[in-house]
């Protein structure tokens, strides 16, 4: 009986976000964004749908790379980082997620290699299921709430205006060259250029 090798990929980038066209550009799928931008960038390609996510390849730099948005909903998140990274074999330092912040100004983002998940429900089922806060994440700015009386879910369920679009590209962009620069020379680098 031949065995078919399962494929050996170095990283993990998941970028979080819901699924559906009612949630498309809006605050919270920010990590989907990402990731999309990603995959072009790098002649990637969304190949498989399973694990609960959808999910394909690129290369970068030397290393192969699996490229996820999960589609279980934000809160959910968890449950299709643990299933890949599981089933490919891909250890904790070696993932990367990708999520909205709406302490930072859009255009912004910043990096951290670990630490709790700020009140972002994705994030903190993520580090719940792993067991583990030693994870990697980018967050990308979306913007404080216009009024502290305005419903957090409304607003992150909220669509970009035209007037940010282009502090929200230039975040999508750096965002993408942060993801190279950890792979690449470390997320030390990648902090020191890129955290602003």
């Amino acid at each position: 009986m031949i065995f078919s090798k399962q494929p050996t990929f170095q990283w993990l980038i998941v970028g979080l976000g819901n699924p559906g066209l009612q949630y498309e550009n809006t605050r919270h799928n920010v990590g989907f964004m990402t990731a999309d931008l990603l995959m072009n960038q790098n002649n990637g390609f969304y190949s498989k749908n399973k694990f609960e996510a959808v999910f394909g390849e690129c290369t970068i730099g030397q290393s192969r790379v699996i490229v996820a948005k999960p589609q279980t909903y934000m809160n959910n998140s968890g449950r299709a980082v643990t299933q890949i990274a599981a089933f490919y074999k891909i250890p904790k330092d070696k993932i990367i997620i990708i999520f909205d912040d709406i302490s930072l100004d859009v255009g912004k983002i910043r990096m951290r290699r670990n630490g709790s998940h700020g009140g972002h429900n994705g994030m903190k089922d993520i580090i719940e299921l792993m067991g583990d806060n030693n994870i990697s994440r980018i967050k990308i700015g979306v913007g404080q709430k216009p009024h502290p009386d305005y419903n957090l879910a409304d607003w992150v369920l909220s669509k970009f205006p035209q007037s940010d679009k282009e502090n929200l590209d230039a975040a999508l962009e750096k965002a993408t060259k942060a993801v190279k620069e950890i792979i690449t020379k470390g997320i030390d680098s990648a902090m020191n250029k890129y955290n602003n």
